[in-house]
């Protein structure tokens, strides 16, 4: 998570891959290089308009990082369904996966009316400056949002060719692609029911839950493991395990997500701190919070919380945040975090990865949802 101390690597095995996740966090970007370089060549060749004002953009989000946990936990589940040796195919399945990530963070910026990402202008916001700046005709943020869009349809396309390629070169393309195509569908569900719930003004917590699982919890951390370890060659119990721990695991990170969105430090987390406040999006932590006003009768909780409520205003936004904090939703939520972490962990032990992976998937837990590890697969 933004603000975490970077992922430690474990001492590695002997006779073990000595690639570990963090490893392969540094090795996909030289991957991406290459990708990227061949995809921007191509667009070139296409026009070069396209290729300097969406290519070239898009190019340069993807190279500017983010964590990379999907390729970190695409490469653990590799390890612990016992991948060793080569790890050219799960690295550019990682590849696949950031530039997958680089469509999810566009068009999520589109639809939630974000300004910035990683430290940046969001990317519909720099197209309509530019827009702008240029003197072109018509509306500059129409513009910007559209050329986005465009953007965000261009990261899936390299994404889905790099997934096919990886695929057609490995003995196991057939049970990737089947994991790949059931995350994307899974994604974009997510997506639309978080549109919905806003619409709706929705407050139910099983709802929150869903759109937090398919949203986040099985793209960040269920189906990244699974993809690298059906790479592996897993079996159908070791993908059950795994699957079970990434979906515990990426529920708990979404959790973290969702309290930095309203408490986090933008200097660390390269985004406002507000918006999800300001647009009432149904998050767990919000949903929790409005049950607990509600069974406490705190009708000034409540209020603030209200459906009807227009938490537009700084003062608004402050009120909703001491409601979060006053009905004892914040610390409920923390506590969440640490019952799923404990959970993945468990879950994890049954694949049968050998002690070197578990304590590395440990940290991996504890670096995307806050926990700290203690050792031994163990996480605080």
């Amino acid at each position: 998570m933004p603000g975490l101390p970077p992922m430690v690597a474990p001492p590695a095995e002997r006779g073990d891959d000595p690639l570990t996740a963090s490893g392969a966090v540094n090795a996909v970007g030289t991957v991406l290089e290459e990708v990227l370089d061949e995809r921007l060549r191509h667009s070139r060749s296409v026009d070069p308009v396209f290729a300097r004002e969406l290519a070239d953009r898009l190019a340069a989000l993807t190279a500017r990082g983010g964590k990379r946990l999907r390729t970190a936990f695409a490469h653990c589940g590799w390890r612990a369904a016992g991948g060793s040796g080569d790890a050219t195919a799960v690295l550019r399945t990682g590849a696949a996966l950031e530039l997958l990530q680089a469509c999810a963070l566009v068009h999520d910026d589109v639809m939630d009316g974000s300004v910035q990402r990683r430290g940046a202008p969001a990317l519909h916001v720099d197209l309509a400056r530019r827009h702008w700046a240029a003197g072109m005709h018509g509306s500059s943020e129409s513009f910007g949002t559209s050329a986005a869009v465009l953007t965000g349809d261009l990261a899936l396309a390299w994404a889905d060719d790099l997934l096919t390629e990886t695929a057609l070169g490995t003995p196991h393309g057939t049970r990737l692609h089947g994991e790949w195509r059931a995350m994307r569908t899974e994604m974009v569900g997510g997506q639309y029911l978080d549109l919905h719930a806003q619409a709706a003004r929705s407050s139910g917590v099983d709802e929150a839950l869903t759109i937090a699982t398919l949203k986040s919890s099985l793209y960040t951390v269920a189906r990244p493991l699974a993809l690298g370890a059906v790479l592996a060659g897993a079996d159908g119990d070791a993908l059950d395990a795994l699957r079970a721990a990434g979906r515990c695991a990426g529920l708990a990170f979404q959790l973290r997500d969702d309290l930095l969105g309203a408490f986090g430090d933008p200097a660390l987390t390269g985004k406002p701190a507000d918006d999800d406040l300001r647009s009432r999006k149904l998050t767990y932590l919000l949903a929790v919070a409005v049950r607990l006003a509600d069974t406490a009768d705190d009708h000034l909780s409540a209020a603030a919380l209200a459906p009807d409520a227009d938490p537009k205003s700084d003062r608004a936004v402050r009120q909703v945040r001491s409601a979060l904090v006053r009905t004892g939703a914040r610390d409920l939520v923390e506590a969440k975090i640490g019952e799923l972490t404990d959970m993945s962990l468990a879950h994890f032990d049954r694949c049968g990865a050998r002690p070197a992976v578990r304590h590395e998937f440990a940290a991996l837990v504890g670096r995307a949802t806050g926990a700290v590890p203690r050792g031994d697969g163990e996480v605080a």
